[in-house]
């Protein structure tokens, strides 16, 4: 008799597993970590525009608590919290190495990132999401407020909000 192989549904959840597994989540802990981190942001989010990687900071960057995630020494995923107000924060410079997109990495920076929100007390997270991630963060309870504007990138984003937070 032949086992069975596993459904092509079950053999993914398993390698999605296995590769969260893999992944250590942390903030950069010192200035090499720092440089390496701006740079993947860089090269993700703002190269691709044609932005200088000067373009990065902002006047939240010093104060805000940054996030990464690390699979075998490398930077594949990050993700930034600012606080705009004692009650709202804000998640920026979300970003994933797109060969593993898809996979809950994602997911998981967001999540961290609304646990150190709440652990600080606000009452509300807002994002300006490029129109082609508003359906991820919609699955994760964000909902849209309004276009956005205000982005140097020339690439359409929406404002949301997400209210009810819960860790």
């Amino acid at each position: 008799r032949s086992t069975p192989k596993p459904s092509s549904a079950a053999s993914d959840v398993y390698k999605r597993q296995s590769l969260m597994s893999e992944i250590t989540y942390k903030s950069p802990g010192n200035i090499e970590e720092f440089k390496e981190y701006d740079l993947f942001r860089w090269n993700i989010l703002r190269k691709p525009l044609g932005k200088d990687i000067s373009s990065l900071k902002d006047e939240y960057d010093r104060s805000a608590f940054h996030l990464v995630g690390i699979k075998n020494k490398k930077i594949i995923a990050c993700g930034r919290l600012h606080f705009n107000t004692t009650d709202e924060a804000q998640i920026r410079y979300m970003a994933v190495s797109e060969e593993l997109q898809g996979n809950g990495i994602g997911k998981q920076i967001l999540k961290l990132l609304e646990n150190n929100a709440i652990k600080n007390n606000a009452k509300k997270i807002v994002l300006n999401a490029r129109d082609h991630a508003i359906d991820f963060y919609r699955t994760l309870g964000y909902k849209a407020v309004e276009k956005y504007n205000g982005s140097d990138t020339g690439i359409p984003h929406t404002t949301m909000e997400k209210i009810n937070l819960s860790s």
